[in-house]
C-alpha cells in the first residue's frame, strides 16, 4: 500500500514561507493533481515528497513511513520532470533499463520489464533508438517508461507536458491517463494548467499563496467551490464576478447586479443568502456558459435579459460574447447561429441554479 501523507508541512526559504502548514491525504492508487499559479508552492510540495527538498517542519509519511529523514533514493518513489532528462549517448532501452542496471537486478528480469513498460507506452519499436531520433512526444514517453519500469510505490510527475505543443499535450493527457488506468500506482501530478488538472485527476488539490484552497474531484470544483480563487481559477474562460446585493421584499430574495438589473433569487437559496441580505461586501458569480441566447423553452430560475453585445469571439462550435453590467465586462457563451453581431442588442438568459454568491470580505462562497 503507498498511501501519502502530509501533516502540517512548513517549507521556509530564508524565512519566506512557500508552503504554510497544509495536510492532505492521498490514498492508494490514487491520482492527485496539484494546480494553482506560480508561486502557489505546488511544485515545493512535489519536491519535498520526492526528497529533494527539505521540509522546514511537519511531517511526511509514505506507505505508513515517516521519510522526513530518507533520502530521495530510499523513498522508492519515481520521479518525471518537466526536462526529459534523457542520456543521449543511451539507446532507449538503456535509457529505461539505466536505474535497474545500477540496482543490479538480474538482466532476465531487466528485459522483462522494459518490455512491459515499453508494450504499455507503444513503444517497443523504438527501443533501439536514441533520444535524438525521437519526437518530443516520444521522448516523454521514454521518461515515463523508466519511471514505470522501477515498479515503484509513487509516481511524480512535474509539469511534464509543458514542453509539448498544445496538439501533442492533449495528446499525452489521454496518454498518461491510459497508463494510469493499466499501472494502479499513486500518483502525484504538478502543473499550471487546470483544464490538465480537471481532465486527468481523481482529485484536484488547489493551491495559492503556499495554502490549499480545496481538495476535491474535478467536477466537485467546477460546480461547488469554496472560494472565490477556486472559483475563478478553475474554469475557462473564467467565471465573471460582480458586486451585488441581496435585497428583500414581502419574503422574497433579489439579486441587484445594477440600477436596472435583478433577477429574483431561486427559492431553494432563499434561506442559505437571507442572512446577508443588505450587506455591501458580495460578489455575484456565474460562468460563461450559464450566460446564454434565449432558447424555446425557459425552464425554472432562468431569467433573460437584454444588452449591447461589444466584442464576439466566434469559437467554431460556439461565439463567445462579450458586454458590460455597470462597468464590469461580462462573458457569455451563445450558439454560432444566435445572431451575436459586434455592437448589436442581444436578449440573453442567465441560469441562477448555477449562480454563486461570495462574501468579497472572506473570499468564501456563501
Amino acid at each position: 500500500m503507498a498511501q501519502v501523507s502530509l501533516r502540517k508541512v512548513v517549507k521556509l526559504y530564508d524565512q519566506t514561507p512557500a508552503v504554510r502548514g497544509i495536510d492532505l491525504e492521498i490514498a492508494d492508487k490514487e491520482f492527485i493533481v496539484l494546480v494553482g499559479p506560480s508561486g502557489c508552492g505546488k511544485s515545493t510540495t512535489l519536491r519535498m515528497i520526492a526528497g529533494l527538498e527539505e521540509i522546514t517542519d511537519g511531517q511526511i509519511a509514505i506507505g505508513g513511513d515517516v521519510v522526513n529523514d530518507v533520502p530521495p533514493k530510499d523513498r522508492d518513489i519515481a520521479m518525471v520532470f518537466q526536462n526529459y532528462a534523457l542520456y543521449p549517448h543511451m539507446s532507449v532501452f538503456e535509457n529505461m533499463s539505466f536505474g535497474l542496471r545500477l540496482k543490479r537486478v538480474a538482466k532476465d528480469e531487466i528485459r522483462r520489464r522494459v518490455d512491459d513498460a515499453a508494450r504499455i507506452l507503444d513503444i517497443t519499436e523504438l527501443l533501439d533508438r536514441k533520444p535524438k531520433q525521437l519526437s518530443g512526444g516520444q521522448r516523454q514517453r521514454v521518461a515515463m517508461g523508466r519511471a514505470i519500469v522501477r515498479d515503484p510505490k509513487v509516481f511524480l510527475f512535474d509539469e511534464p507536458l509543458s514542453n509539448l505543443d498544445a496538439k501533442l499535450r492533449v495528446q499525452m493527457r489521454t496518454e498518461i491517463k491510459k497508463v494510469h488506468q493499466k499501472v494502479r500506482t499513486t500518483t502525484v501530478y504538478v502543473t499550471h494548467d487546470q483544464v490538465e488538472a480537471m481532465t486527468l485527476a481523481d482529485r484536484v488539490v488547489v493551491m495559492n499563496g503556499g495554502i490549499i484552497e480545496q481538495v476535491g474531484a474535478p467536477n466537485d470544483l467546477y460546480h461547488s467551490p469554496q472560494t472565490k480563487f477556486v472559483a475563478g481559477f478553475i474554469g475557462s474562460p473564467a467565471m465573471n464576478f460582480l458586486p451585488c446585493r441581496i435585497e428583500e421584499a414581502a419574503g422574497a430574495l433579489r439579486v441587484r447586479l445594477s440600477d436596472n438589473l435583478s433577477f429574483p433569487v431561486p427559492e431553494d437559496r432563499t434561506a442559505r443568502y437571507k442572512p446577508h441580505a443588505g450587506k455591501t461586501s458580495l460578489m455575484f458569480g456565474l460562468r460563461p456558459e450559464h450566460i446564454t441566447e434565449v432558447p424555446r423553452h425557459v425552464e425554472p430560475n432562468q431569467h433573460p435579459f437584454e444588452v449591447t453585445i461589444e466584442v464576439t469571439e466566434p469559437m467554431g462550435m460556439e461565439t463567445l460574447v462579450y458586454f458590460t453590467i455597470d462597468g464590469t465586462e461580462i462573458c457569455g457563451r451563445v450558439n454560432p447561429n444566435a445572431g451575436a453581431t459586434d455592437g448589436g442588442k442581444m436578449k440573453l438568459l442567465a441560469d441562477l441554479n448555477n449562480m454563486h454568491i461570495i462574501d468579497d470580505t472572506t473570499a468564501r462562497v456563501l
